[in-house]
């Protein structure tokens, strides 16, 4: 931290010029020069100037902790991701990183300590995709660190994540189109039976959400968002998404990723099913191109969607899949046909293909058979 002397002089008195280099608040390298008159005012300022920097250096970035870090980062992708991801990205940090780490200072964490935490986690006994979703949010919020240059390198990255050489991968539940034309014509007769005041939801709206997740494969909260303007002719366009349970209620944000931004062309019994409910819908006193799909002007709950799902599987006599098996059933009745995996993905919505191949590759087995076949040949 030198002392200059420089041209110029005050009240007979030298200038000097005094310049320090510090770590700023962001963590990177800054300099601040400073002008003092007279060899004993140029040496007060530089005591002055040393200690303020040393007390800035017990305050820096450097001592953050694990909270206030995460802080800084929920805060910075607050309006960059959907509602239900910031508000799962908070619990799992409350669930899993915040009770054993959220003291500990930046300038104080360590592998080892670090390799504590993922020992702690692991003694929990829970799935690995639980552990994994709580090693995804420590290392991104490191991963902020290190973008804001508070940190060098993220020290979690040494770790790796969590692994289980043992786990299986869970078997898909899927209905086939055999199966799905016995639930659907379930829902429908009790739909037909079912004595119901027009103004209130209605059977036929559980009876279009299944056709619609059947014959499209789309997303329950984009399934949900659907509105009427959404249906040109054979074509369904997929441009928004609900997400329900949070605070405030329903939140309509665009879909997933980019790529889930997409146009549909549909199949028949879907466009017989969509034309039947929209005449249905179209009496009711309210009723405009904004009403949802399914639901009217507000979309079905899914607590209520749960629930039909589980009494519509045992009423057909079939086992109850997910809501989410739905779209794995789409994929797989295309993918036995031989659909393209390209196709499939961007039906899907997916960013990329290798998130499409690695989770439905299984499903081609067709391929395996024609190329034992071709080896076959060989002599």
């Amino acid at each position: 931290m030198p002392i200059y002397k420089a041209d110029g002089k005050k009240d007979g008195l030298q200038k000097y010029k005094i310049r320090i280099n510090y770590i700023s608040d962001y963590g990177t390298p800054k300099q601040l020069t400073r002008i003092a008159y007279g060899s004993e005012a140029a040496k007060d300022l530089e005591r002055q100037l040393i200690n303020e920097m040393n007390t800035k250096g017990e305050n820096s970035v450097k001592s953050l902790t694990v909270q206030e870090l995460f802080d800084k980062y929920m805060e910075s992708k607050r309006y960059e991701v959907r509602q239900s991801t910031y508000d799962k990205d908070i619990r799992n940090f409350r669930l899993y990183v915040q009770q054993k780490m959220a003291n500990v200072r930046l300038n104080k964490l360590t592998v080892s300590l670090l390799q504590d935490w993922k020992q702690s986690v692991e003694e929990k006994g829970l799935s690995l995709k639980t552990r994994k979703h709580a090693y995804s949010i420590f290392r991104s919020t490191l991963g902020f660190a290190v973008k804001m240059e508070y940190l060098e390198r993220n020290p979690l990255l040494k770790l790796g994540n969590f692994k289980d050489a043992t786990i299986k991968k869970r078997e898909m539940n899927i209905y086939t189109a055999k199966q799905f034309t016995k639930l659907k014509n379930v829902i429908k007769q009790l739909a037909e039976e079912k004595q119901e005041n027009q103004n209130e939801l209605s059977e036929w709206d559980f009876y279009t959400f299944f056709n619609i997740a059947f014959f499209t494969g789309m997303r329950k909260g984009e399934i949900l968002a659907l509105k009427w303007s959404d249906i040109k002719g054979s074509l369904l366009s997929v441009e928004r998404s609900i997400t329900q349970k949070i605070k405030g209620g329903d939140v309509e944000t665009p879909p997933k990723n980019h790529s889930s931004i997409r146009t549909l062309q549909m199949p028949l019994p879907l466009i017989q099913a969509l034309k039947e409910h929209r005449e249905r819908q179209e009496v009711l006193e309210h009723f405009t191109e904004d009403y949802r799909i399914c639901g009217g002007e507000r979309c079905l709950r899914d607590n209520t969607l749960r629930k039909k799902n589980l009494h519509y599987a045992a009423t057909a006599g079939l086992i109850a899949i997910r809501i989410h098996d739905y779209r794995h059933s789409h994929v797989s009745l295309l993918a036995n046909e031989g659909i393209n995996i390209q196709e499939i993905a961007r039906r899907l919505g997916h960013a990329r293909i290798e998130e499409t191949w690695n989770t439905y590759s299984h499903l081609y087995p067709r391929e395996e058979e024609k190329a034992v076949d071709v080896l076959n040949k060989i002599a």
